[in-house]
């Protein structure tokens, strides 16, 4: 896939942005890639979890690439659009998912690349990442972005941000909940590696049936969401991981997962 490499690091997946002299900014192809290779790892038992990155170490995603979206225009303003839809589709992908999604951010995260970010569910990031969404300072707005970023930091953190432009330093996008961890760069791989990892040992069903309540309960009116979290309850203790772990914390073993 150009733009896009893929490798299984024990039951993990990571999909890796592969336009380093690009700034691992998105094209259409590159998106629609990584749309099918979230659709592949969904159906593949092997595996539990999924890693997002970029190559090389200047950017983990700068956004749309100008030049894609240059084509598009000339191609008329309905191809523009559904080109953004494409994009739009992306980000709804991942909050469908029924595995975790780890960011493992190497290096500068811009425009788009903010709402690829804020839609992974945790985020390991090198402590000199620096972190922006600066459409507003060509006569544009992060309209897709908006979308992920308002509901991963709330309105005034997010608002602060597309509003103005600035940049930020990974403590404050950790002081924000943009990120859960800055570590130094040459330890940004083995810190996603050890969380998902961590995540791989946990039950396939419950991270399933728990993640996508998470996203489809969100904005739900409060009662409303504690009506439908209870009814995924019932659900999830029908399951056979659930059995399974109660049996393995009374027999006082670690639990065989089987995902069923």
């Amino acid at each position: 896939m150009a733009g896009l490499r893929q490798e299984q690091r024990g039951a993990a997946r990571w999909l890796i942005l592969d336009r380093p002299g690009q700034r691992n900014a998105l094209t259409l192809e590159l998106i629609a890639d990584l749309r099918a290779a979230l659709t592949r790892a969904e159906g593949e038992g092997e595996v539990r979890a999924l890693c997002l990155t970029g190559a090389g170490e200047k950017a983990f995603c700068s956004g749309m690439d100008l030049g894609t979206q240059a084509g598009a225009l000339q191609a008329g303003p309905t191809a523009a659009h559904e080109g953004r839809r494409a994009f739009a589709g992306l980000l709804a992908d991942l909050s469908r998912l029924g595995k975790p999604v780890v960011a493992a951010v190497n290096g500068a995260v811009l425009g788009g690349g903010m709402g690829l970010l804020a839609a992974c569910d945790l985020a390991v990031a090198a402590d000199d990442a620096r972190f922006g969404t600066p459409e507003v300072d060509v006569g544009l707005f992060p309209y897709m972005a908006l979308a992920p970023l308002s509901r991963c930091l709330g309105r005034r953190a997010a608002l602060e941000l597309v509003l103005t432009g600035r940049r930020i330093d990974a403590a404050e996008a950790r002081s924000i909940g943009l990120i859960n961890r800055a570590v130094p760069r040459a330890e940004v791989a083995n810190a996603a590696q050890e969380l998902l990892d961590t995540l791989s040992q946990k039950s396939p069903t419950a991270l399933r049936l728990g993640r996508r309540a998470f996203y489809a309960t969100q904005d739900l009116p409060y009662e409303a969401q504690l009506e439908a979290l209870c009814a995924q309850l019932s659900l999830n203790a029908l399951s056979g991981d659930t059995a399974e772990g109660v049996a393995a914390f009374l027999e006082k073993r670690k639990p065989d997962f089987k995902g069923t």
